[in-house]
This record gives structure tokens, sequence and C-alpha cells, in this order.
């Protein structure tokens, strides 16, 4: 697909295909990265756990960890294991193989609909969408500086809008807090499925977690000294939402160290309601830094 991808060509990508009980297979676009973007892993992963739990039960936490880059040429398989099935709650084990070898592994939980006790944080205050480029025209501006390995995947309309406010320059990044947000939605409506939009969002997480450590630096991942890589990820989804509608995702980064950022992420709705929180460590490795 060299003009983009629609929201048919995620919702396709997070469709996987059954190939026997508890086996399902993924691809991946060709985008002109050169290993798999952990989103999508996170995101069939999930598509993958759910197709073996009840209708009625959704995932509230996932935690992954990423074991080797994904190669973006061949099928990913993924193989659920069934950990449990309780009355409330059910325990699901996901274990993603490329050439043989895990790439990534998740467990993921699902619950059934419970009223409780509820409280959630304040969104912060945040102009409108509207009133923020596309993520894809600040990226336009970017990609004559670019290498070549990474002009064309910039060049190319993707099925999701982001609109960061007060974006990083990744060409020249200077110091800064290490807090972002952006608002960010599929640029075209999704079906009535909550299944779906978690594994949408999902796949949204990871989109710019891991950049929010490297602000106090002055570095990005588009630097060739700089080598960046997701080591783990999380998600708690509190509340049910829609990833076709705009949500703002609020993140900071508490600790950088030992070659490891870690990150945190908290997703509200444009009404202030918090739906979904994340947190991520990431490899961010200097080249030269013993480690």
């Amino acid at each position: 697909m060299t003009d983009g991808e629609s929201i048919n060509d995620l919702i396709e990508l997070l469709d996987l295909e059954e190939i026997e009980q508890n086996h399902y297979r993924g691809r991946s676009p060709s985008e002109g990265w050169q290993r798999v973007y952990g989103g999508q892993v996170l995101g069939q992963a999930l598509v993958a756990a759910s197709r073996t739990v009840p209708e009625d039960r959704h995932a509230h936490s996932l935690h992954g960890y990423f074991l080797r880059a994904g190669d973006t040429t061949t099928p990913i398989l993924y193989t659920v294991d069934r950990i449990r099935d309780g009355r409330s709650f059910t325990t699901r084990r996901v274990v993603a193989i490329q050439h043989g070898r895990a790439i990534f592994n998740m467990s993921i939980s699902f619950q059934i609909k419970e009223d409780g006790l509820t409280h959630q944080m304040q969104m912060p205050q945040a102009p409108p969408p509207e009133e923020l480029p596309d993520e894809q025209e600040l990226r336009k501006r970017w990609i004559k500086e670019l290498p070549p390995e990474y002009a064309s995947a910039f060049d190319r309309e993707r099925p999701i809008e982001v609109r960061p406010i007060d974006p990083q320059d990744l060409i020249h990044p200077e110091e800064r807090p290490p807090h972002a947000m952006s608002w960010m939605k599929a640029r075209e409506p999704l079906p009535d499925n909550q299944r779906l939009h978690q594994c949408v969002l999902a796949y949204l997480s990871d989109w710019s977690l891991l950049d929010t450590a490297t602000l106090p630096h002055a570095v990005s991942f588009l630097q060739q000294q700089m080598q960046m890589a997701s080591l783990d990820h999380a998600m708690w989804f509190h509340r049910p939402f829609r990833a076709d509608e705009w949500l703002l995702y609020v993140q900071d980064s508490p600790s950088a160290s030992g070659t490891r950022g870690l990150n945190r992420g908290m997703i509200f709705t444009r009404d202030g309601e918090l739906v979904a929180s994340a947190a991520q460590e990431g490899l961010m490795r200097l080249h030269g830094e013993q480690g």
C-alpha cells in the first residue's frame, strides 16, 4: 500500500486468521520500517486472546514483553494459553512467534461488567484538536532531512490521526521536561464493537509513549546514534470508549537510567472521562555506551 492506509486496512490487520484452535496468524503491513511496530503486536495479541473469551467479558488489563524485533516480511503466529476461566475474571496468555522463536508474550485479564466504587484523576487543560496540526503535516515538514529508510514511511497517510500539543522537533530536538500530550483517534468510523475499540487503542498506545523519556535529553529516535525499542507495555481499561472519537493521551516519564526510560500515560475522552492508562519501559541507548 503506497498511498497510505485506511481504517479498513487497520481492521483487516487486526482480523487474525484462525489456523487451529488457540492458534492465529497475523500479517504486517509493508511500511518501509525494518521491524514490526510494537502497537501492531499488542493489538493482534489482544485480538487473539479475545477470540477465546465469552462475549460478556472485556479486557481490563494487559501486560506484555517485547522479546525480539519482529520481521515485517513474515507472518506472526499467535498461540493462546487458556490460563483460567473464573466466574468474574478470565485470564489468557499469548505468545507471538516468528521463525520458531518467541518475539512477544502477553498476559491479559478479562472481566464481566460490574458496578462498584468509582473515582478518577482530572484531565489537564488542553487546546481542542481542531486548533492543532495533524502529525502527518508536521512530518512532511521534516521529510527532506530524514534518512532514506525513514522518508518513505513518514510520507504515508495512516489510519490513525494524531495531533500533538507542543510537538518536539524530531530532527533538531531541544531539552524540555518529560511531559507530552496528544489528541488521537481513528481517521474513519469504526464498527460498534468495544473489543475492536480496545484493540485499536492498544495499537495506538505504543505510538509515542517511549518518546516522552527522550525529551529531557534533546535526542530522538531519528538520530543515528540512538537505539530505541519498547521493552514492555502494560494497559488498564477503566471505562468503555470509542477509538474513533478524540482521545487525549497525557504522558510523562518519571525516570530514565541504565539505558531504560520509564513512561506513563493516561487516556481521556474529550469530555474528561479517564478510559485507560498505560505504562511502558523502553530501551534508549546512545551508541558507544556500555550495557
